[in-house]
């Protein structure tokens, strides 16, 4: 018997079109979509998001599209695009606003796509399912965001929310990470399994005055040797791994 298989479809000057538009915010949320790229970090996102379209330049199924080499440059966003793009819907499937984690990561403003990529990525590596974010923090579909995640962006829920304001509805213990804050490790002493929000800020400014009058427990990461002259401060995203780090140690 003659097996008879699906070409792939080929993809449209239209699709094209509008898979490029998605490295734009305002088109993102236009069209309530956003992309990613590579194979891994594709399937990694299928487990939490609804898949629109997948594009590839070679091999795939018939509910494929297929795009030449230079139609996959044109839509990606990558500097050596990897042949595989996903284009997803927004929204993962049990997104709620709601939480019964114990412990909470926020982020007041902080501005960099790779930054925010990565410390999403952490959160997926300590099991810190959601994650608060201010309105001013960098959108979490942005392309460059996405693929720093690689993949974890299925695993923790991103709620952007005013944040001084959602912070005051919460009735448990603040950690800011401040520059002039306590050291980390005295302040959570003997403490097992630590529980509350932690505030890490802007890469250059730091925490907003707004959100500083909130933290009831300021804490710095301290540097070694004590008093050595070093950088004035840490990368936003090696300071999230540093503080979860300590934080879920406690818990082990």
């Amino acid at each position: 018997m003659q097996q008879i298989l699906k070409i792939m479809d080929k993809i449209t000057k239209a699709q094209v079109k509008l898979i490029r538009s998605l490295q734009q915010k305002k088109f993102r949320d236009e069209y309530g979509l956003f992309v990613a790229e590579g194979e891994k970090c594709v399937e990694e996102l299928r487990k939490g998001f609804e898949l629109a379209y997948l594009v590839r330049s070679e091999g795939g199924t018939g509910n494929d599209l297929l795009a030449t080499p230079t139609e996959i440059e044109q839509m990606s966003g990558l500097r050596t695009p990897q042949g595989v793009i996903g284009v997803f819907k927004k929204g993962q499937r049990d997104k709620g606003q709601g939480t019964k984690e114990a412990l909470i990561l926020a982020l007041d403003g902080v501005q960099d796509p790779g930054n925010l990529g990565t410390i999403i990525r952490t959160c997926d590596w300590f099991g810190v399912h959601d994650l608060f974010c201010s309105t001013d923090t960098a959108d979490c579909y942005n392309p460059k965001v996405v693929q720093a995640t690689m993949g974890a962006l299925a695993r923790v829920r991103i709620h952007y929310v005013p944040l001084p304001e959602w912070i005051k509805e919460q009735n448990v213990p603040v950690y800011g990470t401040l520059l002039e804050g306590k050291n980390m490790y005295e302040v959570l002493g003997q403490e097992t399994n630590p529980e509350g929000i932690i505030v890490m800020g802007n890469e250059g400014n730091g925490i907003s005055a707004e959100v500083r009058k909130l933290i009831t427990l300021p804490v710095r990461i301290p540097s070694y040797p004590a008093n050595a002259e070093t950088s004035e401060s840490l990368n936003v995203s090696i300071a999230t791994a540093i503080v979860l780090a300590e934080f879920r140690r406690r818990a082990l």
